[in-house]
């Protein structure tokens, strides 16, 4: 999620972008087959999941590859996100970056002409049958750049999603059990309070409380709720179910001292580490925390999907997109197509990541084969939601500021769903035109 409230320097770009792409085509155009240089871009630690598993890619691409040199560059993700339009509008951009997904970053570069339509590929090598509809939904974007229909210009090779994690010593401690209902989380959660725990750790000074109010939401929801929110299918009521049921319900969790008031002003960092200092008995965040935990917490502590939900806040990951300036499409397309194999999916697995097309049997670690398994089950009932802050430029900073003050107090759910509705409505009056 830390790179996903990232848009408005998007939207800026966007100017400069315009005044240029007058002669880009959204297609594959022009033979390129006879390319010897791959320029690629990517963001990704060294040792991360998508670091190694990509490293290996590369190394099977010079292997079928013979004569053509690797141009790898490590970018930051500021770095490519606030200066994408300028790049890859350049001659001097590369041929295949990694770049954020949604409305305000890959939608607003498809959107301006500037990333190759690869629909004609997904369907010729199969990219489609290898990603769920959720996952999907990132990689296609409308003519306006609004994802979920439309052509493909980007694959995902990885996901991410929003789960509860727990600290199994303070439930064998407390004679807790990992509940399987809301109503069972919320009899746990009387349990902690009853022995002076507040039971759910909480950052209101960033994601976290946004992301708990769409989860209790989401419990009330369907996809059709989702493709209204998120899509724009149909208008939302701000003040009826699942939102309102969303509101309420983080406002009963606060009165029952299930989340601190003085949470307010905690931010992410905050939550992670009392997390890891055995501190607090569950958190709701996203799986980028795992890898950390794994490494960091002494404690023992596992993972489990938020209780009853067949819908959960996640996505696919980050986008592989070519430039319609790339000089070596076909190229391109082949080492998105190596990173979508088995052995390369695998290996992000076996090393904290989530493949989009894994196999859960060939993760060794128990704890990353049920992250994974758990994703795979989301994924496949589609229940893939997307983010709260995702819908319009400049929302993440509005749902901050409407759930800090429902923790603290100073604002009635019914109020915090007036301060979020308005410039939702804005936002998508802008995005379409109606």
């Amino acid at each position: 999620m830390q790179r996903f409230r990232r848009i408005v320097a998007a939207i800026a770009l966007a100017a400069t972008a315009t005044t240029t792409v007058a002669a880009c085509g959204g297609d594959d155009s022009g033979d390129d087959s006879g390319a010897k240089t791959l320029k690629l871009w990517h963001y990704e630690g060294e040792n991360s999941a998508m670091g190694v598993g990509w490293a290996k890619a590369i190394e099977i691409f010079k292997t079928e590859h013979p004569g053509v040199e690797v141009r790898f560059e490590r970018k930051a993700f500021e770095q490519i996100q606030q200066n994408a339009g300028m790049i890859i509008n350049s001659s001097e951009g590369p041929d295949i970056m990694e770049y954020n997904k949604g409305n305000a970053t890959a939608g607003l570069l498809s959107s301006q002409g500037l990333l190759t339509d690869l629909s004609d590929e997904a369907d010729k090598r199969g990219w489609a049958g290898k990603l769920s509809p959720s996952l999907q939904t990132t990689a296609r974007y409308s003519d306006k750049g609004v994802m979920g229909s439309g052509n493909w210009f980007g694959v995902p090779n990885y996901g991410e999603y929003v789960t509860v994690y727990y600290n199994k010593d303070l439930f064998d401690r407390n004679g807790v059990t990992v509940p399987t209902t809301l109503a069972e989380l919320t009899a746990a959660m009387d349990t902690f309070v009853s022995k002076k725990i507040t039971p759910l750790g909480m950052a209101g000074a960033e994601y976290p409380a946004g992301q708990l109010f769409y989860q209790l939401a989401l419990s009330k929801a369907d996809r059709q709720f989702v493709d209204n929110y998120q899509l724009y299918k149909n208008p939302v009521d701000f003040k009826a179910d699942p939102l309102k049921y969303g509101a309420d319900t983080f406002a009963e969790w606060v009165r029952k001292g299930y989340v601190a008031k003085d949470s307010a002003s905690l931010k992410a960092e905050d939550m992670g580490t009392a997390f890891i200092a055995g501190k607090t008995p569950m958190i709701v965040s996203g799986s980028w925390w795992y890898g950390r935990f794994k490494a960091e917490m002494k404690a023992n502590w596992d993972t489990f999907l938020f209780p009853g939900n067949t819908l959960t806040a996640g996505s696919s990951g980050n986008l592989w997109v070519v430039p319609t300036n790339s000089k070596a499409k076909s190229l391109a397309y082949d080492f998105i197509d190596i990173t979508l194999r088995p052995e390369i999916q695998d290996l992000i697995g076996n090393n904290g990541g989530i493949p989009v097309a894994g196999d859960p049997a060939k993760i060794t670690d128990p704890k990353d084969r049920k992250l994974i398994e758990d994703f795979n089950t989301v994924s496949k009932q589609d229940g893939l939601a997307f983010y709260p802050d995702w819908p319009v430029p400049g929302y993440y900073d509005v749902l901050v500021g409407g759930f800090q003050a429902l923790i603290n107090g100073s604002k009635s759910p019914d109020q915090v769903l007036d301060t979020i509705a308005k410039p939702y409505a804005d936002g998508v009056k802008e995005i379409t035109g109606k």
